[in-house]
C-alpha cells in the first residue's frame, strides 16, 4: 500500500496505518515524539542560536513549570466504548481544523533552518492546522500569508503608540489575514542570562566567538547561513519597527517603548481590525472581563513558555479559572506541550485549541518542511490513539471527568 506521506490521518482512513519508523522519511525515523527533536538540533545549531531558542530567563524555573504541570494531571479511561469513529477535528472562529493543535510564533525559526517561517506555514497549510507568524519573524509577513494561505496567522509585538499600531494592523489586513494577536506579556525585556552566557544578540555582532561557535556546526552555517544569504541576501528583522540585518557590527533593533500599551490600544485595534483579534498572555483570569469589554474574540493563555517572567505559572494551573471567566469566548493556551496527553488534558480543562513551540522550530531546523510534517503528525498520532484508550470519539468529548489528581485529593488544583 502507497501512503501519501502529507496527510494526517483520521480514524475514518480504514487500513491507512498510523506513521511508524518504517514510513518515516530515512533521517527521521528515530524521531519518535516531539522531545526526540531536541537533541539533534542542538547538534545542528551553533550554540549561541542554540541557547537562545531552547532557553527560559534566570533560573528557568517557569520553562520547567511548563513541563512538570502535565505529571500533575492523571487520565481516568473510560472501557467499551466503540471508538472506531474517532476524529480530532475542531472548528475555530468559524473555520474547520484538523486537529486542536497549531504552531506557536516563533522569532528565530528562519535564523535556525533555511526557509523556516515558510516550512511551518508550508506544513500548517499542509495539515489544515493553524500557525501563527512571529512578529520578531525574519520572513515578511506577506510572504508567510502567500505560502500558509488562511492557515497562517499574525502574532504582533506593539508600542503604546498608536501610529504604529495603525501602521502594523492596516499591513496585516492587507496582506490577507483573518486573525490577528497581540501579545501583551512583554513589557520590557526579559532578563535572558542565557543569551549572554551564549553570546546571542540581536543583531548578531560578528566576533572571532561567533564565528567558531558557527564553524562547529558546518552543516548549519552552510545549509542554512550561507545558503540564505547566497539566495536571499542578508535576513533583515522584517515585522516589527524599522527594518533591521540580522547580522551587523552597529545597527541597533528598534525596540519601542512598550510599557506605554495598555487597554485603550486593545480598543483601537479592535476599531482598526475587522478580523479576529486575539490577545496572547493572559495568565490572570482577572483580566479576562476586561478583555471581552474590548470586543476580543479568543484569549490565549501563556506565559511565553517561559521566556518573560521567572516564576510565573503554567498556562495549564490557571486555565480553567479563566476558561470560566471568559464563557462562550473561546480560550487557547501554549507552553510546554510535548505529548497527546498534553493536548488532552488541556482540552479536558476546558481550553479549545493548544499551540505547540520549540519541539516545531527544531523540526524545521534539521528536515526543514518535512520535519515540521513529521512533527505534526507524531503528535497528530498520539492524539488519535490516546482518544481511543480513553473512550472518546471527538475532542469534544474531553472534559474534567477524564481527569484527577496524580496525587491524590490535596493534590493538583484545577
Amino acid at each position: 500500500m502507497s501512503i501519501n506521506p502529507n496527510k494526517i490521518l483520521s480514524s475514518s482512513d480504514r487500513g491507512i496505518p498510523q506513521l511508524t519508523s518504517a514510513n518515516a522519511p530515512p533521517n527521521l525515523r528515530m524521531i519518535l515524539a516531539l522531545e526526540d527533536f531536541e537533541a539533534p538540533a542542538q547538534q545542528y545549531l551553533p550554540r549561541p542560536i542554540f541557547g537562545y531558542v531552547s532557553g527560559g530567563v534566570e533560573r528557568n524555573t517557569t520553562r520547567e513549570w511548563n513541563r512538570s504541570v502535565y505529571d500533575d494531571l492523571a487520565l481516568v479511561p473510560r472501557t467499551l466504548v466503540d471508538v472506531s469513529k474517532r476524529s480530532q477535528q475542531t472548528t475555530l472562529f468559524g473555520e474547520t481544523y484538523n486537529a486542536p493543535f497549531g504552531i506557536c510564533p516563533m522569532g528565530g525559526t528562519s535564523l535556525a533552518g533555511y526557509e523556516g517561517d515558510l516550512n511551518l506555514a508550508r506544513a500548517a497549510a499542509a495539515h489544515n492546522i493553524p500557525m501563527l507568524l512571529s512578529g520578531a519573524s525574519l520572513t515578511t509577513l506577506e510572504n508567510v500569508r502567500a505560502a500558509g494561505g488562511r492557515n497562517a496567522w499574525f502574532q504582533a509585538y506593539l508600542p503604546g503608540d498608536d501610529a504604529a499600531i495603525t501602521e502594523l494592523v492596516e499591513r496585516v489586513g492587507q496582506a490577507g489575514y483573518q486573525t490577528l494577536a497581540l501579545t501583551v506579556d512583554v513589557p520590557v525585556g526579559s532578563n535572558r542570562e542565557n543569551n549572554v552566557r551564549n553570546g546571542y544578540n540581536t543583531p548578531l555582532r560578528p566576533s572571532l566567538r561567533l564565528a567558531w561557535d558557527c564553524m562547529l556546526r558546518p552543516q548549519w552555517l552552510f545549509g542554512t547561513a550561507v545558503r540564505t544569504y547566497l539566495k536571499q541576501g542578508m535576513p533583515h528583522f522584517e515585522n516589527m519597527g524599522k527594518r533591521t540585518p540580522l547580522l551587523s557590527s552597529t545597527a541597533v533593533r528598534e525596540r519601542a517603548n512598550r510599557d506605554h500599551l495598555n487597554w485603550k490600544h486593545v480598543a483601537l485595534m479592535r476599531k482598526l481590525w475587522k478580523g479576529n483579534l486575539l490577545i496572547k498572555g493572559v495568565l490572570d483570569k482577572g483580566d479576562v472581563p476586561l478583555a471581552l469589554d474590548h470586543g476580543v474574540d479568543g484569549i490565549i493563555v501563556s506565559n511565553h513558555g517561559g521566556r518573560q517572567l521567572d516564576s510565573a505559572t503554567a498556562p495549564l494551573r490557571v486555565l480553567g479559572g479563566i476558561v470560566a471567566a471568559a464563557g462562550n469566548t473561546p480560550v487557547m493556551m501554549d507552553s510546554g506541550v510535548r505529548r497527546g496527553t498534553d493536548v488532552l488534558k488541556a482540552l479536558a480543562l476546558g481550553a479549545k485549541f493548544v499551540f505547540v513551540g520549540r519541539p516545531m522550530l527544531y523540526a524545521a531546523a534539521i528536515a526543514g518542511e518535512a520535519g515540521v510534517r513529521h512533527a505534526i503528525r507524531l503528535l497528530h498520532d498520539e492524539i488519535d490513539r490516546n482518544m481511543a484508550m480513553l473512550g472518546i470519539n471527538s475532542v469534544g468529548e474531553m472534559s474534567r471527568n477524564q481527569l484527577m489528581s496524580a496525587y491524590g485529593i490535596e493534590g493538583f488544583q484545577y
